[in-house]
């Protein structure tokens, strides 16, 4: 069934310059094309990327900005040679919008590693030049290559954080053999770090959470953890040296790497998939003493996303939130600065 109903106006939550508060506004959206799918969001989580962009921690933006790259939604009007989906099914969008679909990492699936770089969600520009908006609206448009399937195993309020906070944990520990026999250490319990103790304990890991302190180890050891550890004991560092295969590190602060390093076992790796506004500085014979691995990692392809939103809905994973209205999106943003969640916010875009 297709609608022919054409949308150029919506409602939306916009940021009208760096550091601003939020306030609602009216966006543009593009008329439904050919390989499009018109999507009503019903729900857009609040990731820490929307404040460091937002706030421009990370560089110059582009204002008015309309954050949100973890939409959860159900399409309202297909284009004329759309395939994938039809109307009423339940979809997401992550943190991109397209790509070149050229490149040998689009080929391969890979395409937020895009050469010629992804269309990002929001803060970007389409091809044409337009800017993107994002997930704090109350509609999309977007090629239906670049959406995805949430299966009915998962509630769309739970599974619009898994567009970023799950793909972005799941992709380094598919990557990096998570799964029975290996020891998983996140560093972090926040946004990202509870779907990574969730997610690699689905898998079969052996988890421990590294955490400031200890304030959070109920609900650690609840998610999936066997250990919880403060990592402001510096009895932790003796304790577990030489411990794990894989260290997930969700937290967006420099940390002392060399001492976050000595934990690798031999070929272990630490992985960064959370992204400080400062730069990082470590000693190389941390990585040489043990054939040491220091990387990054970045969200995931759309064939990859889909295998995750499909491995949560086979074990009954989403994301643990807190549903707020979209007038305490500004309160929520203060609330996510200062740890005070549990652990993802989610917008009602109804209320928008």
């Amino acid at each position: 069934m297709t609608s022919t109903t054409s949308l150029t106006a919506v409602p939306a939550y916009a940021a009208p310059a760096p550091k601003a508060p939020l306030e609602r506004t009216t966006i543009g959206r593009r008329a439904v094309g050919p390989h499009d799918v018109l999507i009503e969001i019903k729900y857009a989580g609040i990731c820490h990327s929307d404040i460091h962009q937002a706030r421009e921690g990370w560089g110059k933006g582009i204002f008015p900005m309309v954050p949100g790259h973890e939409i959860a939604g159900i399409v309202t009007e297909t284009g004329s040679a759309v395939t994938k989906y039809t109307v009423g099914d339940r979809v997401g969008v992550g943190c991109f919008v397209d790509s070149c679909r050229e490149c040998e990492y689009c080929e391969q699936g890979l395409e937020q590693y895009c050469v010629n770089g992804t269309v990002a969600t929001y803060n970007g520009r389409e091809k044409n030049g337009e800017p993107t908006y994002g997930g704090y609206s109350t509609h999309l448009v977007v090629d239906e290559k670049y959406a995805l399937r949430i299966p009915e195993g998962i509630a769309l309020d739970e599974a619009a954080p898994l567009l970023c906070a799950g793909i972005t944990t799941y992709s380094p520990l598919r990557h990096w053999n998570a799964g029975p026999g290996k020891r998983v250490a996140v560093v972090g319990l926040g946004g990202l770090g509870h779907m990574a103790v969730k997610l690699a304990a689905a898998m079969g890991a052996e988890v421990t959470v590294l955490s400031q302190s200890l304030r959070k180890k109920d609900d650690g050891l609840r998610l999936g953890a066997t250990h919880y550890h403060a990592t402001s004991d510096e009895a932790t560092f003796r304790e577990l040296r030489g411990s794990f295969d894989l260290i997930i590190c969700t937290v967006g602060a420099p940390l002392p790497l060399d001492s976050y390093l000595s934990l690798l076992r031999v070929d272990g790796a630490f992985v960064n998939v959370g992204a400080p506004e400062e730069p990082n500085s470590l000693n190389m014979f941390s990585l040489i003493a043990g054939r040491k691995t220091l990387a990054g990692s970045s969200i995931g392809g759309i064939p990859e996303t889909q295998e995750m939103l499909d491995f949560c809905a086979e074990h009954h994973l989403g994301a643990d939130i807190e549903v707020i209205r979209a007038d305490q999106i500004n309160e929520a943003y203060e609330r996510v600065l200062a740890s005070d969640v549990r652990y993802r916010f989610v917008i009602d875009t109804a209320t928008i």
